[in-house]
């Protein structure tokens, strides 16, 4: 079975919309940290998901660019 990794977009996504950080941590109803540490996360809560893509309004798959892992093809 292939093995994929998910590789964030939020704070490019973010950076198109005239976004800062503080300014999505409001939309969204979280703190400025959970935004800070979006990209270096390995597991996200899904109602911080929801609540990003919701306050960018993209789906949610479009936070994430995912790759097939190299030596699993």
């Amino acid at each position: 079975m292939p093995k994929y990794t998910a590789k964030p977009r939020m704070n490019e996504i973010r950076k198109e919309k005239g976004i800062n950080g503080k300014e999505l941590a409001q939309m969204a109803g979280v703190t400025e940290p959970t935004i800070s540490r979006f990209d270096s996360q390995k597991r996200y809560d899904i109602d911080v998901l929801v609540s990003v893509s919701r306050a960018l309004d993209v789906p949610m798959q479009e936070l994430f660019t995912i790759e097939q892992n190299k030596d699993e093809k």
